[in-house]
């Protein structure tokens, strides 16, 4: 890669259920049901090579009964995988319940993704990359974050920037706000979207998001928050300098919506934009994945 991009995260199958109508206990709900290729640190580089980012390079790994399948789908959408076959765990999967508002709740099973190891990671893999992009999920699982934290390390020695997505309030619940902020210490950006930085932030659910903004970016230089159709705010050095609104769109699913704002993003200033202008690129790409099922560009 030659000012690139390297996501180092997760792939997963998402089991993708559409049910317009409310889930009925025990018995059948209609539904339209889909099996596709996901992941929140897979979908973030394919919108990155969606929105135009020439070189996206991708490290996970994931069972071998859908190793195929995974590769080929990331090198269609123009991402060079670095997927790494796990000899026992299968390939994570996560059964995405989608309602008739579009708003979606996740049964995940991590399977390969947390077994991602510090042997899996060299830091020859940040040859000519320019940024290092980091899936939040790895930081739930004691063998993954070990990973991450020696590709953090890796980026360091080199000078390389570092950005971190969250991904999970209820992760993050489970692993405690204080030990994934000291984790993620030396990235450069954190992208969480609004529940997840007031978690961080040690403020109530119903928090002003750009207090919690302002104050996760005295941990983290800057902090970008999504807040669905309401757009993004930038903070640093403990103010929000932006607000940006959202774009319209008709919302079919909003699994991988924050992943598609990250892959805009990172390609929008990778390609030289400014942080206000990265984040509107950011929501343009999220209002076109809420219009279609799954987490990925078309």
């Amino acid at each position: 890669m030659s000012g690139g991009l390297l996501v180092v995260g997760d792939v997963v199958t998402d089991v993708v259920a559409v049910h317009p109508e409310p889930l009925a206990p025990a018995t059948d709900t209609p539904a339209r049901i889909r099996t596709l290729p996901g992941g929140a640190g897979a979908n973030a580089a394919c919108w990155a090579a969606h929105e135009g980012l020439a070189e996206v390079g991708l490290l996970a790994r994931v069972g071998a009964e859908s190793a195929a399948w995974h590769e080929r789908a990331l090198a269609e959408a123009g991402v060079r995988a670095r997927l790494v076959v796990d000899p026992a765990e299968p390939t994570a999967t996560v059964v995405s319940l989608v309602d008739g508002a579009a708003e979606r709740t996740f049964l995940t099973d991590s399977g390969a993704a947390l077994c991602l190891s510090p042997a899996d990671w060299a830091p020859e893999l940040l040859d000519g990359v320019a940024h290092l992009h980091l899936s939040g999920y790895l930081f739930f699982g004691d063998t993954s974050r070990a990973a991450a934290v020696a590709a953090l390390g890796s980026a360091r020695a080199r000078g390389v920037p570092v950005s971190v997505d969250p991904a999970s309030a209820g992760f993050l619940s489970g692993l405690g706000a204080e030990r994934f902020l000291d984790a993620v210490g030396d990235a450069g950006v954190l992208l969480p979207n609004a529940d997840e930085a007031r978690l961080l932030a040690g403020l109530a659910p119903d928090a002003d998001a750009g207090l919690a903004a302002a104050e996760l970016s005295r941990r983290v230089p800057l902090v970008v928050v999504t807040l669905g159709a309401a757009g993004a705010l930038v903070a640093e050095a403990g103010e929000v300098t932006a607000r940006v609104p959202g774009r319209p769109a008709r919302a079919l699913d909003t699994t991988g919506a924050g992943d598609a704002f990250t892959g805009g993003f990172l390609a929008a200033r990778l390609g030289g934009a400014g942080v206000a202008d990265a984040a509107r690129a950011g929501c343009r790409a999220g209002a076109a994945a809420v219009g279609r099922l799954g987490g990925r560009p078309g």
